[in-house]
């Protein structure tokens, strides 16, 4: 096990930017903890979306099988904080790091598209996107909106117009595969970054949490900014307890500072 510098012990902060600097290609992986700041809730949190839901209600063998689940998960997306959602400093931060150049690629588990609104460029979203439809059948993506509309109009359990089969929010549910492309894409990634960021994220759900552990495995120091434990704080070089929209900035401003008194060009 190595040794960790944690929020309880001095220079945290600096530990992080100390370790940070010299890399060139930083590997961001996000969690819901980034967004919780602006108004979306976790999952596994104290206030999480799981204290009050039952997760194995939520799996893709039910959602196939019961009409009434479907019925019950489009309710949920019509009301989803999602839409009117905006991103807040961690967002940004990230998207300064990326623009700086030091982190070309961002990995998330999160669903909201909030990095993108942001303007991160290149996002790779392993647990897919709650902003648009995908059929299960035909693997036709639509646009959410358009079949949020037909839910409003009362059409509770829709279906591909195409092919008939069954639509869902093209997000990855318990018990449904991660897509290949996706999940190789995140760990080369993880195979080429000289250092790991994991923002906002329990890392306790895999495959997911493979890629930062991943990124370990090839000698890249994990920085592990989150507020409250995970699963792999043993694995971590340095630990920020913290909040991300707080923290965050802070050691991106740091870094890109740093560049821009080296004479580095950074994009605006």
């Amino acid at each position: 096990m190595k040794p960790n510098t944690t929020a309880h012990t001095s220079g945290p902060f600096e530990a992080a930017c100390s370790l940070l600097r010299p890399a060139k290609r930083i590997l961001v992986f996000t969690g819901a903890g980034i967004s919780t700041e602006s108004g979306i809730p976790d999952f596994r949190g104290p206030q999480g979306v799981w204290r009050t839901r039952d997760p194995a209600r939520y799996t893709i063998a039910n959602y196939l099988a019961d009409p009434e689940v479907r019925r019950e998960r489009w309710r949920d997306r019509l009301d989803s904080p999602v839409d009117v959602a905006r991103p807040n400093a961690a967002h940004h931060a990230v998207t300064r790091l990326q623009r700086a150049g030091l982190a070309p690629v961002v990995v998330t588990q999160n669903i909201d598209g909030l990095h993108q609104l942001a303007g991160t460029m290149r996002v790779i979203e392993l647990h897919g996107t709650t902003r648009e439809a995908a059929c299960l059948d035909c693997s036709r993506r639509l646009a959410i909106a358009t079949v949020l509309d037909r839910v409003r109009e009362g059409d509770d359990d829709p279906h591909c117009e195409l092919c008939g089969g069954l639509l869902k929010t093209a997000t990855i549910s318990f018990g449904q595969r991660l897509l290949d492309q996706d999940v190789d894409a995140a760990m080369s990634e993880a195979a080429r970054c000289d250092a790991c960021l994991a923002v906002g994220s329990t890392l306790s759900v895999w495959p997911a949490a493979g890629v930062p552990a991943q990124s370990v495995r090839n000698g890249a120091p994990l920085v592990i900014v989150n507020d409250g434990p995970t699963d792999l704080d043993d694995a971590a070089t340095v630990i920020i307890s913290g909040r991300a929209g707080e923290v965050l900035p802070r050691v991106v401003e740091t870094l890109v500072a740093e560049l821009l008194e080296d004479g580095s060009s950074v994009k605006r």
